[in-house]
């Protein structure tokens, strides 16, 4: 019996690659097992082969290409120890075992394998965050990325205005093209023609709760009632088309957004540390919450402050090289 095992596990959607070494780096074993319930039953029953009473399941190291998902959660709870790696960092190391270029899910296990067994001292382990920090962590992530997704649809529609309605970006452009009063008026007048029609108190009513209402109304029909360049009536007609869907599209992210803003709020207010990380200067609620969701609550992740800086990406970093040595922050 060896007093260590490694393990390389390569992930598909449907299925898991895994080889099995001891610390000469002897392939034991090479199995593929199914994803869910019956491959981690599998995968328990591959361990068990190797180990016998004396065995602690913390000796049991697994290298995977993600830190996240039932798979992962699973392989926590039953006490293996977990190093998730980059993608990138695992093609450097297959590159290390060979140049030949050749690929394939075994190779992949093999190499996984073998970079927990030689440089697990520079993998990060995965560390069990509570639930509550998982919770913050799912609901946080998925809130910035349809912010992400709003700014893309954004950018789209403003390219879409430029190429047939100039006058809508001067207009609209202060205020913020994903702002809900700005999409109203698109929505009723997405052409220019329609645009020029809206009467003052029609701009007035979807601005209705910001300030000094008659003056800014007053501007944005003076610009959209302006002469600017135009297109044909049936390419406005398609462009207009476009800018509905976009709208429609930005709407429901808005709506969205603002739902789970709610969810990252009630999910990070239960965390026992939230109001540590509010007092941080700059720290609000939804930053805070991203805070929590990327370092994780796991007490013993980080050894010490730089780690945490490291992690973050805040340490310097220095480029020396002859005569030449540079220091700067990233």
């Amino acid at each position: 019996m060896c007093e260590l095992l490694f393990i390389g596990d390569d992930w598909a959607e449907d299925h898991h690659d895994v080889e099995v070494q001891d610390e000469q780096g002897r392939v034991l074993r090479r199995e593929r097992l199914p994803e869910g319930i019956t491959g981690i039953r599998g995968f328990g029953e591959l361990v068990g082969r190797f180990v016998d009473d004396d065995t602690e399941f913390s000796d049991v190291l697994v290298c995977i290409e993600t830190d996240r998902g039932p798979w992962v959660q699973a392989l926590l709870a039953a006490g293996y120890r977990i190093f998730g790696v980059d993608p990138k960092q695992a093609a450097r190391h297959r590159e290390i075992l060979g140049n030949s270029g050749a690929k394939s899910d075994r190779g992949d296990a093999h190499a996984l394998a073998d970079m927990v067994r030689t440089r697990r001292h520079q993998l990060r382990e995965v560390a069990a965050d509570s639930e509550v920090a998982e919770a913050v962590k799912a609901v946080a992530r998925v809130h910035q990325t349809l912010i992400w997704e709003r700014t893309r649809h954004m950018l789209r529609l403003r390219a879409t205005l430029r190429d047939y309605f100039p006058a809508a970006l001067e207009a609209y452009t202060p205020f913020g093209l994903t702002c809900t009063p700005v999409l109203t008026l698109l929505v009723k007048a997405p052409t220019p023609e329609a645009a020029a029609k809206l009467t003052h108190r029609q701009i007035a009513v979807t601005s209705k709760r910001r300030r000094d209402i008659d003056t800014k109304a007053a501007a944005i029909q003076q610009v959209l009632r302006a002469e600017h360049f135009g297109q044909p009536a049936a390419v406005t007609a398609a462009y207009a088309a476009t800018v509905r869907s976009l709208v429609a599209v930005l709407t429901t992210l808005n709506t969205e957004i603002a739902n789970l803003e709610k969810d990252v709020k009630a999910h990070f207010g239960q965390h026992p540390d939230a109001e540590i990380l509010l007092s941080q200067p700059g720290l609000g609620v939804v930053l805070g919450a991203r805070v929590l969701a990327e370092f994780g609550d796991a007490p013993d992740r980080y050894v010490s402050a730089k780690a945490r800086k490291n992690y973050a990406g805040t340490s310097p970093v220095t480029r020396a090289s002859g005569k030449t040595r540079i220091v700067s922050a990233r």
